[in-house]
């Protein structure tokens, strides 16, 4: 007992020395997660070595070797654990199989985020490294042959279910709700216009120089670019019927402006390349037209609700500001109104002056009604209902605009409230104190006094002078005794 260290009476305690930790790999497959037990840790540092073992079957499951293996049940069971792993989260399936198969081992896997959060809520020594991930895509290779029962077509099939599922989640909302297609269209119709703008001013400009007189006699582009398809020269001008494009008394301007034009001549070429660059821009003002039936459609899909409030393309360019339907939901009425002058507010915050009252908002038929005193008020209260209706609109199960039409209906209120304030304020009602008014001999009969007049005190007055004559001939004493 002395000689190994006990005293007697006593037993001798006993040294437990703990078995070396194993490596697990976990992989997650379409038909669900997997753990592999790493046989030869030691190639994991050389990725040819490690390329070289799994180009083939048998040197694959020398280097690892199925341990567990745990099936979803169905699509839905799978779509929660690919969300699960694209977020780096832990999925309750997920937890389980863990705690059951890999406690007290060392596990691999290929999100250094998920390892920490594996590390930290059950205990589990993570490892992530690039002879890790070269380890990854030697299983992925041989798959099939060292789960055993799987073959490509058995996959591929639910590979292909679950994107199309994980896919689906991700965009979070049913096809006739994607706001992508609002965010390009408003975009590609604000080009278009820049676009169109720039193309009909270069063919005034460019057909200027032959018949300058039309550009003051149609002032609309659309019909400039047809009258020069149609009419070419201006001296063929009186041989065209234009009805269907001009009405008719501009018409009859035209041609008698095209008899006495002091335009130059030019040449055939010349008109050939003018149509043709008038033609382009008949063809962008059509499909602008069509473009912009197609974003009404697709707002009162999307976005109903904040549509009616205001309008399609003020509504379209507040999604398309934020990014999504779903981003601008998350912002506070305060946000909504501003958003679109960042710049003005920072301006405005820097040099300590008043920061912007509107900004994308502004252009909403609803301010554009209210009077310039009144616009800060009114886009105040439209951000406000605008905000509700957005998250109605995000993540509401109606499609009509029910709570759109009863903002819109509060915001005009309040918009008639603020008008009817400054009629009363015209015509003499105002709230508090009555103000003074001026007296107008012209009237001959005057208001009824509420209270009875004062009656005039001579005594106070002739006192007021006694106490003035007073105080001047004390004044002039005092003076003179100075100068003595």
């Amino acid at each position: 007992r002395e000689e190994d260290g006990t005293r007697p009476g006593t037993t001798p305690h006993t040294v437990r020395v703990s078995a070396p930790r194993k490596m697990l790999l976990l992989f997650e497959t379409p038909a669900g997660f997997s753990l592999f037990k790493v046989k030869d840790e030691g190639k994991l540092e050389d990725a040819e070595a490690l390329q070289e073992a799994f180009s083939t079957p048998e040197g694959a499951k020398k280097m690892v070797s199925m341990k567990a293996f745990s099936k979803f049940d169905n699509t839905a069971e799978a779509l929660a654990a690919a969300a699960s792993m694209v977020d780096s989260k832990i999925g309750k399936d997920l937890k389980k199989f863990l705690k059951k198969h890999a406690e007290g081992e060392t596990l691999a896997l290929a999100d250094a985020k998920l390892g920490g959060l594996i590390k930290e809520k059950l205990g589990i020594a993570c490892v992530y490294s690039s002879g890790v991930m070269e380890l990854m895509r030697g299983v992925r290779y041989q798959l099939n042959e060292l789960i055993g029962g799987l073959t490509d077509a058995d996959i591929a099939p639910m590979a292909l279910g679950l994107s199309h599922s994980l896919s689906r989640y991700k965009l979070k909302f049913s096809p006739d709700k994607v706001d992508t297609m609002v965010v390009q269209a408003i975009g590609l119709l604000d080009e278009l216009d820049k676009e169109l703008n720039t193309y009909a001013m270069r063919v005034r400009e460019w057909y200027g120089w032959h018949f300058p007189e039309m550009t003051k006699i149609i002032a609309d582009n659309m019909q400039y670019a047809k009258t020069v398809i149609q009419m070419g020269d201006r001296a063929t001008a009186s041989d065209h019927d234009f009805s269907g494009t001009l009405d008719e008394d501009v018409e009859q301007d035209l041609k008698d402006a095209a008899v006495i034009s002091m335009g130059t001549e030019i040449s055939v070429d010349d008109l050939n390349n003018i149509k043709q660059l008038a033609e382009q821009v008949v063809s962008l003002s059509e499909y602008r037209i069509q473009l912009y039936d197609y974003l009404k459609s697709r707002m009162n899909a999307i976005a109903p609700n904040l549509t009616v409030l205001v309008g399609e393309l003020v509504g379209a360019r507040l999604i398309s500001h934020a990014g999504s339907l779903i981003n601008l939901a998350k912002h506070p009425a305060s946000t909504v109104q501003i958003l679109g002058a960042e710049k003005a507010l920072f301006r405005a915050l820097k040099t300590k002056h008043e920061t912007p009252k509107y900004g994308l908002i502004y252009h909403a038929s609803l301010i554009g009604q209210a009077a310039p005193k009144f616009k800060g008020k009114i886009s105040r209260v439209l951000a406000a209902k605008c905000a509700l209706s957005i998250r109605v609109d995000a993540l509401g199960e109606s499609s009509e605009a029910t709570i759109g039409v009863e903002s819109r209906e509060k915001v005009e209120a309040r918009l008639r409230q603020l008008e009817g304030k400054t009629l009363g304020d015209a015509a003499g009602v105002a709230k508090g104190k009555e103000s003074a008014k001026k007296h107008d001999k012209s009237r001959d009969a005057a208001p009824a006094l509420l209270s009875a007049p004062k009656a005039y005190n001579p005594d106070a007055d002739v006192s007021d002078k006694k106490e003035k004559k007073e105080k001047k001939e004390k004044d002039k004493s005092a003076k003179k005794d100075k100068k003595k």
